[in-house]
């Protein structure tokens, strides 16, 4: 049975979640960097995170990495690319994703207040041209050494950060962001013994 302590602590860092604003990877199989990402976005106020695997294999999470943060974040599973983004779309998100190129913005550039849901593709490749396709805009991070790209985690880390201070700014975090149903449907989740990980796959 949670504490009153606990409970509080629950209810207090649900209220903060933003749910308009989500990350999606595409295709990362990186055990250490997926469960950086995981740790991330649990420290940054993200409830949804959008796996797409087009393999179906499981996302690979190291709880010793993740320090267990996953038990916070609901995921959704996707098959292809289009299928996420545009369903995406659809509910009414913007699509940004990072990518380098000549009319790439800079990521303080973009406004994060915004329904946006935040696109990073895989160590190797980068984000592939479908999800460029749906994207409404490319952004990159500054870099002044002679590498040309940041691990995956670190690049995360870097632009959520810039989404929360901006929101902050906004008052986005002084008031609630849940609806009534979603916040009573988490806090049970997160308050019983059974993990948030639940899941949909298209």
């Amino acid at each position: 049975m949670p504490t009153k302590e606990r409970i509080e602590k629950v209810k207090k860092v649900l209220s903060l979640r933003q749910p308009d604003l989500r990350v999606v990877l595409e295709e990362v199989k990186n055990t250490h960097n997926a469960s950086a990402v995981v740790r991330t976005c649990d420290a940054a106020g993200i409830l949804y995170l959008d796996i797409i695997s087009a393999g179906q294999e499981t996302f690979p999470v190291n709880e010793a990495i993740s320090t267990r943060a996953e038990k916070w974040i609901h995921f959704n599973y996707y098959t292809s690319t289009s299928k996420c983004l545009k369903r995406l779309k659809k509910e009414g998100f913007k699509i940004a994703a990072t990518h380098l190129s000549k009319d790439s913005i800079l990521h303080t550039a973009l406004d994060y207040t915004q329904p946006l849901a935040l696109v990073f593709g895989n160590e190797a490749e980068g984000i592939s041209e479908e999800a460029l396709s749906l994207t409404d805009y490319k952004i990159k991070i500054p870099m002044i050494g002679m590498a040309q790209s940041l691990n995956l985690s670190v690049s995360v880390g870097i632009i959520l950060y810039e989404a929360m201070m901006q929101r902050k700014k906004k008052g986005f975090y002084k008031k609630k962001r849940l609806s009534s149903d979603e916040f009573k449907k988490y806090l049970e989740k997160w308050l019983g013994s059974s993990s948030n990980r639940s899941s949909k796959t298209d």
